[in-house]
């Protein structure tokens, strides 16, 4: 085991914002990097094209819905590293506003991926996090939008990050998912919009990074950082490549969270976009 030797994941990172990541990482961090994507082959075709850049960097398989995945990575890091000391939380899925999907379907996939999955892999390897490590969930402005369209209620709950716990968070993207499904979303509060799906999933990436990094307060390990962050209007597939930031551009605010310097007292457990933190409590508009 090389338990001295660092160690970057980023998940969902065979295209987009999170390759860009990895490319970045491979330029930036001390240490060995990851690339992970739910398919072998482009994964590992990804690769390839970072290793004809010049880049040193590996991969393993990952598939942030399918538990079994989780523990393999884990367990690998575990006998190949001893811990982990940067972790991207990139990985997610979105639908166009014109999409034919069923709402109660797009809401049920993009939880089950941009929230549940997140959760399912922060709670398998924050375990291993070594100090000084960094986790950056990738959320989206759109969650401040979307929360901004909520019943005043239910925003309030929303916006009380401050001491609403993981399991409260968790029972409200399940009963807007299931409610999505039942088309009574509307009577527990939640909007009508564009994009509700997408930035529903994305307040709860948001929320969740203020709890872990509070529940972190009370860790022993010294100076682990958890931060979400807005990469922007990037030119990806979610966009339909209508995005005006290049990859390389989305991926800069991430890079900045996750290449943090020791003992960083701020950004932490905030929301960040274009490197500025974002008052979770101000109305955005998209």
């Amino acid at each position: 085991m090389s338990g001295s030797k660092r160690v970057a994941v980023v998940t969902g990172s065979n295209k987009g914002i999170g390759f860009a990541i990895v490319r970045g990482l491979c330029k930036q961090f001390d240490g060995d990097v990851y690339l992970t994507a739910r398919n072998e082959i482009i994964g590992l075709d990804a690769v390839e094209n970072l290793k004809r850049e010049g880049l040193q960097v590996k991969f393993h398989q990952l598939d942030i819905t399918k538990p079994y995945t989780i523990k393999k990575l884990k367990t690998y890091l575990q006998d190949s590293y001893g811990g982990l000391d940067i972790l991207v939380n990139n990985a997610g899925i979105g639908y166009p506003e014109a999409s034919t999907v069923p709402f109660g379907e797009q809401a049920e996939a993009s939880v089950r991926t941009n929230f549940t999955g997140t959760l399912a892999v922060s709670e398998a390897l924050f375990p291993i996090l070594r100090p000084h490590a960094r986790v950056v969930n990738i959320s989206s402005i759109i969650s401040q939008f979307i929360m901004n369209q909520c019943r005043a209620d239910l925003r309030e709950t929303l916006l009380s990050h401050t001491c609403i716990t993981m399991e409260k968070l968790n029972n409200l993207m399940e009963q807007f998912v299931d409610s999505a499904k039942t088309g009574t979303y509307q009577d527990l509060g939640w909007p009508n919009t564009g994009l509700a799906s997408y930035g529903i999933s994305k307040i709860g990436v948001t929320i969740m990074s203020f709890i872990q990094q509070r529940e972190l307060l009370n860790d022993a390990r010294p100076d682990v950082v958890v931060n979400a962050c807005c990469p922007g209007f990037v030119a990806t597939d979610l966009t339909d490549h209508r995005g005006t930031k290049s990859i390389d551009e989305g991926a800069d605010t991430p890079l900045y969270l996750a290449m943090l310097p020791l003992n960083t007292t701020s950004p932490n457990g905030e929301l960040v976009s274009d490197r500025t933190i974002l008052d979770w409590q101000v109305t955005q508009t998209y």
